[in-house]
């Protein structure tokens, strides 16, 4: 596919995948001996998921949640809608959950209390990529593990997508509307 679509590159795939190797890391020693399961939402957060599960070098399990926010525009719709429950018992197990991206707060605000519905025995954060939004966020969490800050900006890329397109990319770009209609 081609880059014509964004305006700017703002991570290429060698710097995203460093990163999630470094996270992967520090899962591992964090986690070491204790009974982890990561949680990731659907759709966004499966490339992210895929390349974090193999750089934790310590036995874990993982499954999936769908929420959705943005439905197919640009901007978030304001409500979190769980499209999709885990499969999995989290009672009694530590819990991270992986998001690609943090813009509001509220979908991880909703994950969160998913998990403790479940009776997790703890539960942290992964995200991919925090925006800065140079406002205050709706919804505020101590996220443990962020792989990257960016502008308040609309990316698409590893995962992440606009109208279910783009996902496919390698890299993290801004995206020119104007070429993705």
């Amino acid at each position: 596919m081609s880059l014509s679509v964004l305006k700017e590159i703002l991570l290429t795939e060698e710097r995203i995948l460093g990163r999630v190797a470094e996270l992967g890391e520090e899962i591992s020693r964090d986690y070491a001996g204790r009974d982890l399961v990561l949680v990731t939402v659907l759709k966004g957060s499966v490339v992210f998921l895929s390349d974090l599960t193999r750089a934790i070098a310590i036995p874990h399990s993982f499954d999936f949640v769908g929420a959705s926010s943005y439905g197919a525009g640009a901007e978030s719709a304001g409500k979190v809608r769980i499209t999709h429950d885990v499969s999995i018992d989290l009672a009694g197990r530590d819990v991270v959950l992986v998001e690609d991206i943090c813009d509001t707060g509220r979908t991880l605000e909703t994950l969160t209390n998913l998990a403790a519905l479940h009776r997790a025995r703890s539960i942290e954060i992964c995200v991919l990529l925090v925006k800065d939004r140079g406002r205050p966020r709706e919804k505020e969490h101590g996220i443990r593990y962020v792989g990257f800050h960016i502008p308040d900006v609309f990316v698409v890329g590893y995962g992440l997508d606009y109208g279910e397109r783009y996902r496919n990319l390698r890299c993290v770009g801004v995206l020119d509307m104007e070429s993705a209609r």
